[in-house]
């Protein structure tokens, strides 16, 4: 199991203070996978209360796309073809990876495609589309986006930075080497660069050069006074991970040197939830507004027969990931199939959530080792309407008390261990939109925090009932 730094043994007269409690914002959960063989997702919120998603068809030939209120609604809504490749010329193979974007009142799909004569001449093309429904009316083609190199080029993506909007994109230059970079440049109009483009990320590092140099599949996020822009890396198999460029919104998006690459990848592929080449991803929101949501693609296996681009399994997912303390955001791992975990956070200590750190349940601040913090409430291994809390980046492993002590231990099959890693899922004793866990086997006694450990204790006083309730995110 991992192990973070150890902090002190003596905590300080401020870091016993009670946090005074702070509004839940509510846990959201979704099952994965959501969508089979859809490839390259990006989903988009709009005004019209809808969410709509569009991706990669693995036979390389249509742009598809669905629509549903919730995320979850995607996976069973009707999906249209809105349109399909041209059988000569331009537009005619490996049409790839379509983004959908509302601007200026009308939708637009940007995706990427080759030439009947010559399908890796792959360039970026725009469709537009003046209906509110953009499922109906009509899709006219922009045509492609031109660029100053005339070369291998994909993955087109927009945002609005300070009343800007901008395009960043993949794109192979011959007097950089082979594979893709990553460029920025100001727009006119949604079809259209303004300026020369600025290239911001180059293929260095280990991990962005395994099978082919790729950086690509840029997508962007604003927040906490800086831009954070996700990219893709490596073969698409299971060496495809995600790396992070950040830059200061106050800074000019423009000059290379504002952005600062990640020195890891911050999302990548996890043998333990059997999860595998996670990349090219877009960001969304909950149905409520309130929790930032990954839409990204992988496998569910790690070997692939022959080239991983004639493999058509890659599937979509989505799960919710959070903020650190110093304002970057914490993706976690990618989560095992299934419904997706939450974070048990303290009414009392508002900053702090339950964890594994050796195995031993704790309470814990500022924990960027994210999985540890995230368990999935599934059916009590002891039934009788009770819940088990399964650890996310050890499947198999529950929280479980043993002589009252609250531990994350694999699940032996005993009689014993079912007992004891089940809990009755009752309201916050201290606040009824919380939660609070009664052991299944010792009636009364619940899990709690004492000096940031747990423990299964009986519950008594205001203090013990605000040490035994949680918030669910």
């Amino acid at each position: 199991m991992r192990r973070v730094a150890v902090i002190a043994v003596l905590l300080t007269a401020a870091s016993m203070l009670v946090v005074t409690p702070a509004a839940a914002a509510p846990a959201v959960q979704y099952t994965n996978s959501l969508v089979a063989q859809r490839a390259d997702p990006h989903i988009v919120k709009h005004t019209d209360g809808y969410y709509y998603m569009t991706a990669t068809a693995p036979e390389y030939d249509r742009i598809v796309l669905r629509r549903a209120t919730t995320l979850q609604g995607l996976a069973s809504a009707p999906e249209s073809v809105i349109w399909r490749r041209h059988t000569s010329g331009e537009m005619a193979a490996h049409i790839w990876a379509p983004e959908i974007h509302y601007i200026n009142g009308r939708w637009y799909i940007y995706f990427a495609a080759g030439r009947s004569d010559d399908v890796w001449a792959i360039r970026m093309y725009v469709l537009e589309n003046a209906s509110a429904n953009p499922l109906t009316g009509g899709w006219t083609e922009r045509g492609r986006i031109v660029t100053p190199l005339n070369t291998f080029s994909l993955d087109a993506t927009t945002f609005v930075h300070n009343g800007t909007r901008y395009l960043a994109w993949a794109q192979n230059d011959p007097a950089v080497g082979s594979g893709t970079n990553l460029y920025l440049a100001p727009m006119s109009n949604p079809w259209t660069i303004s300026a020369t483009p600025a290239r911001i990320s180059v293929p260095t590092h280990s991990w962005e050069t395994i099978g082919h140099r790729v950086n690509e599949g840029a997508a962007v996020i604003q927040r906490n006074g800086r831009v954070f822009m996700t990219f893709s890396a490596s073969a698409t198999d299971a060496n495809y991970c995600l790396g992070l460029l950040t830059a200061s919104a106050s800074s000019n998006l423009m000059n290379p040197s504002s952005w600062t690459k990640s020195a890891q990848p911050v999302f990548r592929s996890n043998a333990n939830t059997s999860q595998y080449g996670p990349g090219h991803n877009s960001f969304t929101v909950s149905e409520d507004g309130q929790s930032d949501i990954l839409v990204y693609h992988d496998r569910g296996y790690r070997d692939i027969s022959g080239d991983p681009l004639n493999d058509p399994n890659r599937r979509t997912r989505l799960q919710k990931f959070y903020w650190n303390a110093d304002g970057t955001p914490n993706f976690g791992i990618p989560v095992a199939d299934g419904i997706t975990p939450v974070r048990l956070r303290s009414y009392n200590f508002a900053d702090r959530y339950i964890r594994h750190w050796d195995y031993r349940a704790r309470l814990e601040a500022n924990v960027t080792n994210l999985a540890d913090s995230q368990f999935r409430i599934v059916t009590g291994l002891n039934g009788g309407g009770t819940v088990s809390l399964e650890s996310t980046n050890f499947p198999g492993y529950y929280l479980r008390h043993r002589n009252h002590e609250v531990w994350v231990e694999r699940n032996d099959g005993s009689a014993t261990f079912r007992a004891d890693a089940s809990f009755f899922r009752r309201a916050g004793l201290a606040d009824g939109a919380g939660v609070s866990l009664e052991s299944a086997n010792f009636a009364g006694r619940y899990v709690r925090h004492s000096s940031n450990l747990l423990y299964t204790q009986p519950v008594s006083t205001a203090t013990d009932r605000a040490d035994a309730t949680f918030y669910l995110e």
